[in-house]
């Protein structure tokens, strides 16, 4: 059993920053992690991925701004948020792939103030 647990998310004014955080257990340390947003009325897209070994890859609408790191002695994976905008708005959901199953956490609601 994998089980993802999100946390960090909250109320932040535009401009403001903001750390989420993703604890995984019950899986192998080599593993690939991502967060994913869902904003209201749209679907669920991509946001950051780091793989096992340390590469990173970014949404365009995030690229310079957001920031994706994985702990080093734990399985725990950071969304640094910077410059925050309204349109950031959603509910943040980390992705942990092992092998070829994906495992989801609850989300973690995003909220940015005008």
């Amino acid at each position: 059993q994998v089980q993802l647990v999100e946390s960090g998310g909250g109320l932040v004014q535009a401009g403001g920053s903001l750390t989420l955080s993703c604890a995984a257990s019950g899986t192998i340390f080599a593993i690939n992690m991502g967060w994913y947003r869902q904003a209201p009325g749209k679907q669920r897209e991509l946001v950051a991925a780091i793989t096992w070994d340390g590469r990173t890859n970014y949404a365009d609408s995030v690229k310079g701004r957001f920031t994706i790191s994985k702990g080093n002695a734990k399985n725990t994976v950071y969304l640094q948020m910077n410059s925050l905008k309204p349109e950031d708005t959603a509910i943040y959901y980390c992705k942990a792939n092992l092998g070829s199953n994906d495992y989801w956490g609850q989300g973690t609601r995003v909220t940015v103030s005008a």
